[in-house]
């Protein structure tokens, strides 16, 4: 590689110098014959070429001397990307749970009249999240049967079922859970969610029983009523995306999408009356 380098180095030295004596001896001329002139331009022709060429080897020659080099300098690169990537990653992860636990304080505080209990999900107690799912709280917690459970965005659902450190948590999209439900615009509290499933298997819940002549209407709040004892008032169950009537029976039904979504749980909190005699569990 050194014998091609250095040849190609001699040729363009050798066409370089012929083609500077070639332009003296015709400066001392004041006409250059045809056949100068022709000779002059193929010297300037080939000699471009050559030094295009050369610098093309050297180049060449220059990159494999330093593959090394760039090699190490890429794999640096690739490091700290791969390093910018992971802090983005946990940045967005402590953002989003930031995030969360502002709305659980923010929940916190309208609702001060209970105690609440903080609880994450170690599991699922069934084949999906229909079954209900398991979270690291119990009854030496404080856990009780029929607690509610919610999230700053609204209902999760109730506890079913308590051990030691653990209890079973039932969503609100299923269909064996029953929750006297509120429309907000209205203030209409003869209602009763029950989950639902769409057609394209989305997990929703539908308020029953409202009457024919109601006004709820597609974007109106539904909340907790109160009704029954079992779940606080006022906790956000979701929004209307529509409406049906059942003229059969003088009723209107509402479609509802819940505030929560039930495929992104992480943290919750257990609800835990300050008077147990204010709601019977």
């Amino acid at each position: 590689m050194s014998f091609l380098k250095n040849k190609l180095t001699v040729t363009v030295i050798v066409l370089s110098v012929s083609f500077l004596l070639l332009i003296g001896y015709t400066v001392k001329k004041e006409n250059m014959t045809t056949a100068e002139n022709s000779i002059g331009v193929v010297l300037n022709t080939v000699q471009g070429v050559v030094y295009k060429f050369n610098s093309k080897v050297k180049a060449s020659i220059n990159f494999i001397a330093n593959f090394n080099e760039i090699k190490k300098e890429n794999e640096k690169l690739r490091a700290e990307n791969f390093e910018l990537k992971d802090k983005a990653l946990k940045y967005d992860s402590l953002s989003n749970e930031n995030a969360r636990l502002r709305e659980m304080l923010n929940f916190k505080d309208q609702k001060d009249e209970y105690e609440y209990i903080g609880c994450d999900i170690i599991g699922k107690s069934g084949d999906n999240w229909l079954d209900g799912f398991i979270i690291n709280r119990g009854s030496d917690d404080g856990i009780k049967r029929k607690m509610v459970v919610v999230t700053g965005r609204g209902l999760v659902g109730q506890v079913i079922s308590v051990g030691d450190n653990w209890s079973i948590v039932q969503t609100l999209v299923n269909e064996n859970i029953a929750v006297a439900g509120m429309v907000n615009s209205t203030r209409e509290n003869d209602g009763v969610i029950k989950g639902y499933r769409d057609y394209n298997d989305k997990l929703l819940a539908k308020l029953y029983y409202l009457p024919l002549d109601s006004k709820a209407k597609e974007g109106d709040i539904v909340l907790t009523s109160g009704l029954g004892g079992l779940y606080p008032k006022g906790i956000m169950i979701g929004t209307i995306i529509s409406i049906e009537e059942d003229k059969g029976k003088l009723i209107k039904n509402a479609l509802v999408e819940p505030s929560v979504d039930f495929n992104k749980l992480e943290e919750m909190f257990v609800v835990v009356p300050k008077n147990q005699r204010e709601v019977k569990y």
